[in-house]
């Protein structure tokens, strides 16, 4: 009888310590899916209420680094973001990510409408084993500057993927960051990021330029969605009926 309880005792530890083996072994699972953007939510979506947007933020240091990783292909390649003329739009996407898979499929799209004609497009990802790198390069679209570098989401604090980080290359600062539950929505929080930092920029120079007003002017029309071409922008002046618009040569 005494051996009896003796043997059930080891027997029960050591299904104790294989439960807690299991246990933990899932939270490793978990952390590593959180950290590749992989939602086990049945909707997907990002960190907290899944496919809900929040808002661009800047960090209080408003630090912008350049990206160092490696190219889908498998080469070493470094992305300056700083000292550079214009804008850098990082996307931190992941292959696993189901709520990237709309960014994916816009940044696919030949007429992408970015917040700024002077924005470029950078695509994100993890390193190896986090990321896939055929699944990854498989994803990135044509045209589209790529990298797989880790080190970057460490750099811009990236909580999940779908990530964005709109850096100001001349300014060497991050104009705002965050995430959307799609293109459009994150399109529109970038445009009116970059309007309020235009705003705080010129406020620091103590001065407005005639190509700071017509460049914020733009910045407006566009959160809009009224473009160069649209109909109010160009419409020629009228004139009365029965007036015929005066000719100063002919008064001379």
């Amino acid at each position: 009888m005494a051996l009896a309880l003796v043997l059930l005792s080891c027997a029960v530890a050591v299904l104790a310590l294989l439960v807690f083996g299991l246990l933990r072994s899932h939270a490793e699972i978990i952390r590593a899916l959180h950290r590749a953007g992989i939602s086990l939510e049945e909707s997907g979506g990002h960190a907290g209420r899944p496919g809900a947007p929040v808002e661009l933020h800047s960090p209080p240091d408003g630090a912008a680094h350049d990206i160092v990783g490696v190219s889908p292909g498998g080469s070493p390649t470094k992305i300056s973001v700083t000292g550079v003329r214009g804008l850098t739009l990082l996307a931190f996407l992941s292959s696993g990510c189901r709520t990237c898979e709309t960014f994916w499929t816009a940044f696919a799209e030949p007429d992408l409408d970015l917040p700024d004609p002077r924005t470029r497009l950078v695509i994100v990802g993890q390193d190896a084993p986090v990321e896939s790198e055929t699944a990854f390069a498989e994803l990135v679209p044509p045209g589209v500057k790529a990298v797989l570098s880790s080190a970057a989401w460490q750099d811009y604090d990236v909580p999940g993927s779908p990530y964005f980080a709109l850096v100001d290359g001349t300014n060497n600062r991050l104009v705002g960051s965050g995430t959307a539950a799609n293109w459009d929505q994150m399109r529109n929080m970038l445009r009116t990021a970059l309007g309020d930092y235009l705003l705080e920029t010129e406020a620091e120079r103590g001065m407005t330029s005639g190509r700071d007003r017509e460049r914020r002017a733009d910045q407006a029309l566009a959160a809009a969605g009224i473009g160069r071409d649209h109909p109010s922008v160009n419409q020629e002046p009228s004139t009365s009926d029965g007036d015929t618009p005066r000719n100063p040569s002919a008064e001379q």
